[in-house]
Order: structure tokens, then C-alpha cells, then sequence
């Protein structure tokens, strides 16, 4: 499933990095946060793999 928006994209980028220890959960927030906790690896590799073209900045 793509992210519908940018800000979901980015959410789900943040979470991705720190699910892979690429960055420390403490800098996680928010969206982010609840992500990290609550999907695998495989689907925030979806929703962070979104092209941002055409997608609003935040879900309507």
C-alpha cells in the first residue's frame, strides 16, 4: 500500500531507519513512533518507496 501523502512518506522513512538501527528510536515522534512499533520492515519499506509527485503535503 503507497503512502497517501508526503507527510505519511516521510513518517514512514523516519520509522524505516530506525527499525534498521540506522538512526536511535529517541529521534523518533509522533507518526513516526507509532509506525516503528506497529509495522514490519517489508511495509514501511512500501510506504517509505512512495514517489512524492502529485501527493499533498498532508492526508485530506
Amino acid at each position: 500500500m503507497p503512502a497517501t501523502s508526503k507527510a505519511q512518506q516521510k513518517a514512514a522513512g523516519a520509522a524505516l531507519a530506525a527499525k534498521r538501527g540506522e538512526e536511535p528510536r529517541s529521534h523518533l515522534r509522533g507518526a513516526s513512533k507509532q509506525m516503528e512499533e506497529s509495522m514490519t520492515e517489508k511495509q514501511l519499506e512500501e510506504f517509505a518507496g512512495t514517489k512524492r509527485k502529485g501527493l499533498p503535503e498532508k492526508k485530506g
